[in-house]
């Protein structure tokens, strides 16, 4: 871990976003580390802002670890047209879980998909009114796959994760 904390220091130094996202990113999959992570996302946009990958989340949550265990367990058997995707929800009023996830599946981007969920274009109310990010890590993995392959994909990774204790809407 101590490798890893001082990598981190120095993408930091240097202002190299790719090279501190993956410290954090690896940090924050290690259950000894989580209590650092929001302010070491914090000082990594301070310092490399311009250059952060987007498959980096930009909101501090506890089950991001969840999620790509998850996800990891879907695996498309070949290529395709669609995409799945995550997008972090804000439940501010709840004490005992303040973040859900919405679960999608379209032939846009998930960046692209977001973007028409925030505008209010074929938009889930809870993406429109909750969204706060796509997570594109966690299913990196499903982008381009085909359709019938996303759409059960859709429904059971939803399943799954509710299952798991997770607030999930999506996964029609």
């Amino acid at each position: 871990m101590r490798e890893i904390e001082e990598c981190l220091a120095d993408a930091l130094a240097a202002r190299h976003g790719p090279c501190g996202a993956h410290c954090i990113h690896e940090l924050w999959l290690r259950p000894e580390s989580l209590a650092n992570i929001g302010a070491l996302l914090e000082q990594l946009w301070q310092h490399a802002a311009e250059s952060i990958p987007d498959w980096l989340p930009m909101t501090w949550f506890d089950f991001l670890p969840l999620l790509y265990d998850v996800s990891g367990r879907f695996q498309a058997s070949g290529r395709g047209r669609a995409n799945l995707y995550l997008v972090l929800l804000d439940y501010p009023e709840r004490r005992e879980q303040k973040y859900g996830v919405y679960v999608g599946m379209s032939h846009h981007t998930p960046a692209e998909r977001f973007d028409q969920h925030k505008a209010g274009i074929r938009a889930a109310g809870s993406v429109l009114k909750r969204g706060l990010e796509v997570l594109t890590g966690p299913t990196l993995h499903l982008q381009r796959i085909p359709h019938a392959e996303a759409v059960d994909f859709e429904m059971r990774l939803a399943e799954v994760l509710r299952a798991e204790g997770l607030l999930v809407q999506g996964g029609h």
